[in-house]
């Protein structure tokens, strides 16, 4: 066979394999510690609690932590490296927080405010990021290193071929996580302030389940003591859809989320009031939201002197009519609204929730209280 126009330079796969090596020995140690920090949680005993219902609820929170501490022997510890430009740090970017004995960090997790630099560096926004490392993992072990030097200007954006064959992987079974391949535009997702309510669009098989879940797992990272008192839970269409995406978060470590369907969504709640069928009718209609939708921005506040406000029905519309000395005071937009043709004859009356007809003596409780009229 003839020669390669290029051999392999044996120099550079020597130092390829020693690096990888170092890498290797580095996840050994960071198995090993998580093993301890196991340990350490199994050598406590919650019977020693001063009394039956402390004991208990010991009981449960050593349960859970040893259930976040589980080691899978299949996956690594963690996926990736940066090194910053701040005082030469390095951290290793993994699936869960891993510490030494003193309590130094082994492997940080991918939640920390110090992983944002990993997802989001680029070369045109380094993020003080000097050198960001991938690793190809097979069954445990890694396989291969990828880096990238974003504080080089003459290196371009060429792509991670580890990132797109984890990315392009198959996939069968259970839902996995998806923290070795976040895009920046998902992080900016996940990372989203608790405050604010994230909707996610997209076509079937894009993410977005997985992008909901890994948002999810942030929040209970990052509000920990106050989702711990409300409680999250994930609701899904059903009992299927919820095997499969039941492993997500446990492999994050999240063991205290609840799941249900929609047809057992109740269970979690308790029924305080049933509405009577007219005003179930009502609600349904659909000027209701509009109606709502004025409330909103309106303030209660004293009716307009010796304005009358009547609602009359004709062929199941409603019209809104006032005195003549009143004229200057006409009712918003969101006031005009609808009923089935029945209540023509029910006899009742309306009454909106803005200012235009609020009455002088109490602000309203809805946007449509109904009373039944006095005879004139």
């Amino acid at each position: 066979m003839p020669a390669p126009a290029h051999p392999p330079d044996t120099d550079s796969t020597a130092t390829l394999d020693s690096e990888l090596g170092r890498e290797q020995g580095y996840l050994d140690h960071a198995r090993a510690e998580l093993a301890r920090m196991r340990a350490s949680v199994e050598r406590l005993d919650a019977a020693k609690a001063s009394d039956a219902d402390s004991a208990a609820a010991l009981g449960e929170a050593l349960a859970r932590r040893l259930a976040a501490l589980q080691d899978d022997p299949r996956s690594t510890l963690f996926f990736g490296r940066i090194d910053l430009r701040t005082d030469a740090e390095r951290w290793y970017v993994g699936r869960r927080h891993v510490a030494d004995a003193d309590g130094e960090p082994v492997v940080v997790d991918w939640r920390a405010p110090v992983s944002t630099a990993f997802y989001r560096a680029s070369h045109a926004e380094p993020m003080d990021v000097l050198l960001r490392r991938r690793f190809g993992v097979d069954r445990g072990v890694l396989t291969a290193i990828e880096d990238e030097h974003l504080s080089d200007p003459g290196e371009a954006d060429a792509g991670s071929q580890i990132l797109a064959a984890e990315i392009e992987r198959p996939r069968t079974g259970p839902m996995r996580d998806i923290v070795s391949t976040i895009q920046p535009e998902q992080d900016v997702i996940v990372r989203s302030d608790v405050e604010t309510t994230i909707c996610v669009q997209g076509a079937p098989g894009t993410g977005k389940t997985a992008v909901g879940l890994h948002r999810a797992a942030w929040l209970l990272y990052s509000f920990r003591e106050r989702l711990d008192r409300t409680g999250v839970l994930v609701v899904g269409p059903n009992a299927a859809f919820l095997d499969h995406i039941g492993a997500v978060l446990p492999a994050l470590g999240e063991v205290r989320v609840g799941h249900a369907s929609v047809e057992t969504l109740l269970d979690h709640g308790r029924v305080r009031t049933v509405d009577p069928a007219k005003i179930a009718v009502l609600k349904g209609i659909r000027a209701w939201p509009r109606c709502c939708a004025g409330r909103s921005g309106a303030t209660c506040g004293p009716r307009p002197r010796r304005a009358s406000s009547r609602a009359a029905y004709a062929g199941g519309g409603c019209r809104r009519t006032t005195s003549r000395r009143s004229s200057t005071s006409s009712p918003p937009a969101a006031c005009a609204t609808r009923r089935p043709a029945r209540c023509s004859r029910s006899g009742w009356r309306t009454r909106c929730c803005c200012r235009w007809s609020a009455p002088a003596s109490r602000p309203t409780t809805g946007c449509r209280r109904r009373w039944r009229a006095r005879r004139r």
